[in-house]
């Protein structure tokens, strides 16, 4: 198995982040042992509309549960994807956050 580079390993962590939770780029930089780089995260994030399989960009917020990603969505696509899935959003902003978030360094963990 080739090497994977550091978006695919974003990808795969964003890959498993359950319908119905949202974790941050912070957590997801943490989690692979790069804490400090959530921006690359985010520009993974950015990138990611070819990946395939999907990845659920919607799913990944920022550290307040703001949906700063979702101009890359187009109109409010990123929300509607949230509240399809049962994430509360109200003024971009994820309601629930604390209640909702998925930490890959505590739930891969249980796996």
């Amino acid at each position: 198995m080739p090497d994977l580079n550091f978006y695919d390993m974003v990808y795969q962590v964003a890959r498993l982040i359950p319908p119905g939770r949202v974790t941050s780029y912070g957590a997801i930089a943490n989690y692979l042992g790069t804490k400090g780089s959530s921006r690359m995260v985010g520009y993974a994030m950015q990138a990611c509309g070819v990946a395939n399989p999907p990845v659920p960009a919607h799913r990944v917020v920022n550290s307040q549960g703001l949906l700063t990603g979702k101009f890359h969505f187009g109109g409010n696509l990123m929300e509607q994807l949230l509240q399809a899935e049962g994430v509360k959003v109200a003024d971009d902003k994820v309601v629930n956050f604390k209640e909702v978030f998925w930490d890959p360094a505590v739930e891969l963990e249980k796996e």
